[in-house]
């Protein structure tokens, strides 16, 4: 805590009032054996001055560079506008807003929020976020399970096209639960997973079909054969999407010919910066019919006595409101904050400027993919269409390229063969709407140089 407002007289006035000599007896319970006995390693505390200059020096050893990694974290323009009105008090503070009449402010946010997630998606319902996006495809996992009467299995049919670090996420959540994760390979040759890999599904009890778009490699997924493929299985489908692309892309309440039953993806893109990793929030829409499995909570808009409007929390199936035994999640908050953010973003672009965002995105990175495979022995690896990111072969070892990148100023992209080893030549690639012809020039050029070494 900065500031602990107790005088010595103030601690000692409590310890007796309840007959205890000192604060270490209240944690007599604990075995002397598992006390810590100090905190070798933490250095003593420092005065402001000193703690600023510290945070100063760190600062400045964050090096600004030209940014092409992508893989699921997005550099976007974010208009001043959006943190500056995100961070005023009555936002930048703000709780949970359990007092209806003292959150009007934060609760019709988060109402438009949602209607705004709900629209992208082409869905119903729109909860008030997640965490991130690997936490939301979990609970989405987890909803499914809960939602899909008809299924015994608890098996989840998971493509390995779906980003690496989702998966791993969703497994660390789900495994001690009974649920049973399959793997599905992707075609070497497209980069997607192919409808006819499902055949010998046919007929099992499969609780719920994992479909990414754009997915991992940056290419687009047969989302309405596989759409298709879940409703004539009787499993689920879950869409795991990219809100920019939205703006572009058929949304998942239109995929197939009755569209998914719950999309949930990573915000970050909508206005909030990269900041090394987070924090982000998770979005999640579902059918109407599948609302009261819906994790953490809904805003609704109503009327008060008077027949003035006003907003409210709606749905609230977590366990800070209900029986643990019947909340549909753990979730303890949400991403308020971030989904200000956002929503105050996708307001100020609104649907065209976001779809200008894709299309400038999509634009430079073709023409940054055409310009690195101009040189002599990178390529691209997969012959399906993609979004903004796209995966390419390097004639020299992935790390040693990158890093001799890094050295020029330049964070050249993500290598590929820590998650699929069948790729360790391979980095994936991205240029958003920020890049211009100069900085894609910059970067042909310097892998040019690098790969002449």
């Amino acid at each position: 805590m900065p500031f602990i407002p107790h005088t010595e007289q103030d601690v000692k006035e409590m310890l007796d009032a309840i007959g205890a000599n000192s604060i270490e007896d209240l944690f007599d319970e604990i075995p002397a054996d598992l006390r810590v006995k100090g905190l070798e390693k933490v250095p003593t505390g420092l005065n402001e001055m000193a703690v600023s200059r510290l945070m100063r020096q760190h600062a400045a050893g964050d090096a600004q560079g030209l940014n092409f990694i992508g893989a699921g974290a997005y550099e976007h323009h974010i208009p001043a506008a959006v943190w500056d009105i995100a961070t005023r008090g009555e936002f930048y503070s703000a709780y949970t807003p359990y007092q209806a009449e003292a959150s009007q402010g934060t609760l019709q946010v988060l109402y438009e929020y949602q209607t705004m997630m709900a629209s992208l998606n082409g869905l119903d319902v729109s909860n008030a976020s997640l965490y991130d996006g690997a936490s939301a495809l979990a609970e989405a996992v987890l909803m499914a399970v809960r939602g899909h009467r008809k299924s015994k299995s608890k098996r989840i049919l998971m493509p390995s096209t779906v980003h690496p670090a989702y998966r791993a996420v969703v497994t660390s959540i789900v495994k001690n639960q009974g649920i049973t994760i399959e793997e599905l390979p992707y075609c070497s040759e497209a980069g997607k997973t192919l409808v006819e890999s499902l055949k010998h599904f046919e007929g099992e009890d499969i609780a719920a079909l994992v479909i990414p778009q754009p997915n991992f490699f940056g290419v687009m997924e047969d989302v309405d054969g596989l759409a298709d493929w879940a409703a004539n299985n009787n499993a689920f489908s879950i869409a795991v999407v990219n809100p920019t692309s939205l703006a572009l892309l058929k949304p998942p309440g239109a995929w197939g010919e009755k569209g998914v039953d719950i999309a949930c993806g990573e915000g970050q893109p909508l206005g909030i910066p990269l900041s090394s990793g987070g924090p982000y929030f998770g979005f999640m829409c579902c059918k109407q019919a599948h609302a009261r499995q819906l994790p953490g909570r809904i805003i609704g808009r109503t009327v008060d006595l008077d027949g003035k409007p006003g907003f409210a929390l709606t749905l609230q199936a977590r366990e800070q409101h209900i029986r643990r035994s019947k909340a549909t999640s753990n979730i303890c908050t949400n991403q308020g904050l971030m989904v200000t953010a956002a929503t105050i973003y996708m307001a100020l672009l609104g649907a065209e400027g976001l779809e200008r965002v894709g299309s400038q995105s999509i634009s430079n990175t073709q023409a940054l993919a055409n310009k690195l495979c101009a040189i002599n022995g990178v390529e691209r690896v997969f012959s399906g269409a993609s979004f903004q990111d796209v995966v390419l072969r390097l004639p020299m070892p992935v790390n040693q390229v990158l890093e001799a990148l890094t050295e020029k100023g330049l964070y050249g992209g993500y290598a590929l063969g820590k998650d699929y080893p069948e790729l360790n030549d391979c980095i994936s690639v991205c240029a958003t709407e920020t890049k211009t012809e100069a900085d894609l020039d910059v970067y042909a050029e310097a892998l040019a140089q690098v790969l002449e070494v």
